[in-house]
């Protein structure tokens, strides 16, 4: 009897822990593409970088063009000029790096200028994220689009094109 009264006081806990627990699965990649606004965003900061890549590969040009000349010329060049083109050297080619480092290093141009035109919109997409986990009593939300790996998930529980209708964006 205590046996019986034992499995069925398990499964009643059982079954009440997995009640308690509701969560969902997200994409915010999923989501984040489906929206104009995120798009327009990536495309900027697409064009923003390659024109600092041309910038910083033009500068590079102009160092190989240095180098070169350098190369071919050293051996007339007295010991002061040599110095002095060394020198001009050196200074060119950590003003590139410099460049490098400030346009896509960290915290640099790039990662400011993502943050300016994309965190909005991420706070925007987790807005509506807890609207619906509060609204739904999800205990959790899991992004199943990157970091958190998700060996399985019930597409039933994906709720990212609910996301999309609280951000008013059509399917």
């Amino acid at each position: 009897m205590k046996k019986i009264l034992f499995i069925a006081a398990f499964f009643l806990l059982t079954a009440l822990g997995v009640q308690a627990q509701r969560y969902a699965v997200i994409d915010t990649k999923y989501i984040l593409d489906k929206m104009p606004e995120y798009k327009d965003a990536d495309k900027k900061i697409q064009q923003i970088s390659a024109q600092w890549q041309k910038e910083i590969d033009d500068k590079q040009v102009e160092l190989d063009r240095m180098y070169k000349n350098y190369d071919a010329e050293q051996f007339m060049l007295s010991e002061e000029l040599k110095k002095k083109r060394e020198t001009e050297l050196f200074n060119k080619e950590k003003e590139v790096r410099d460049l490098q480092k400030k346009r896509f290093g960290y915290e640099g141009d790039l990662f400011k200028e993502r943050q300016r035109l994309v965190k909005p919109i991420q706070d925007k997409v987790y807005n509506a994220i807890q609207k619906i986990a509060v609204a739904r009593a999800y205990d959790f939300v899991l992004d199943k689009s990157e970091g958190i790996t998700v060996i399985f998930a019930d597409p039933k529980l994906d709720k990212s094109d609910d996301v999309l209708r609280e951000l008013g964006i059509k399917i």
